[in-house]
């Protein structure tokens, strides 16, 4: 077992589960996993169309790790589509986590879908190790509320916590999450990647579940947006990937900010 140093601000290459297990426990405050979700899409490393129960297994296996690797008040939020989003729940409540919010992400222009609705969200798996001691930074991210838009004066005037659906944009002024699917015309979409984060989601998920020198770690660093915003927001970082491209568009992207 190597010390949390050796792992910090570092893209490792590699598979998760195997370097996980080098890492030492309960040192990482928060983790966001967007891991592939066994629909078929061409990744670098990586078979996207397991059988059902290869697939199940093998997200028990690196969701297991992640619990191992959570402080005692960190937390993990795991991306995830429809057709797995019930069995994730169920693992991790299995290992023991508590679930603080089964979190709708509407990115309202659909997917075109074969013989079925357009897909326009994805769900967000939020749960904490402790069910009463994690940390949450309600004032890092709160919006106004209907009383405060009225002119109520019984309004909190530090505002309101949002709602747990998110949708499409992102305003103050807004009572909900409001957050774009990356998509190919906006200015932040990586060429020639397939599925990549909002760096707005991120933002949000990091200020509320972490502190300043917390280590947010993310075991599908894919197009590095969680070290990107974490090394943004003052936060310590830890990434892996399999495939030597996106190691590389990852490191890239934290480099645009800083020194790295």
């Amino acid at each position: 077992m190597k010390d949390i140093e050796e792992f910090e601000n570092k893209i490792i290459l590699g598979d998760c589960i195997e370097i996980m297990k080098d890492m030492p426990s309960g040192k990482i405050d928060l983790i966001f996993a967007d891991p592939p979700y066994n629909i078929g899409i061409k990744y670098h490393n990586h078979d996207d169309k397991m059988q059902y129960e290869d697939f199940i297994k093998w997200c028990e296996q690196w969701i297991k790790e992640c619990v191992r690797l959570l402080s005692d008040n960190g937390s993990i939020y795991i991306a995830i589509n429809d057709e797995h989003a019930a069995e994730i729940v169920m693992v991790l409540k299995k290992l023991g986590l508590t679930m603080r919010n089964w979190i709708i992400w509407h990115y309202t222009f659909g997917q075109a879908q074969k013989k079925k609705f357009s897909r326009a969200h994805t769900h967000l798996l939020y749960f904490t190790k402790d069910k009463e001691d994690f940390i949450f930074n309600p004032n890092e991210i709160r919006v106004k509320s209907i009383r405060q838009k009225i002119g109520d004066k019984r309004a909190n005037p530090e505002g309101k916590m949002p709602d747990d659906v998110w949708e499409n944009g992102i305003s103050e002024e807004d009572d909900v999450w409001k957050i774009s699917r990356v998509a190919g015309t906006f200015h932040e979409r990586i060429k020639g990647f397939p599925c990549q984060m909002p760096v707005k989601l991120l933002e949000r998920v990091i200020k509320t579940s972490s502190n300043k020198n917390s280590i947010v770690f993310d075991p599908f660093s894919g197009s590095g947006t969680t070290p990107y915003v974490t090394k943004k927001l003052g936060r310590k970082f830890i990434a892996i990937d399999k495939s030597p491209e996106y190691k590389k568009i990852s490191e890239n992207r934290v480099k645009s900010i800083l020194n790295f």
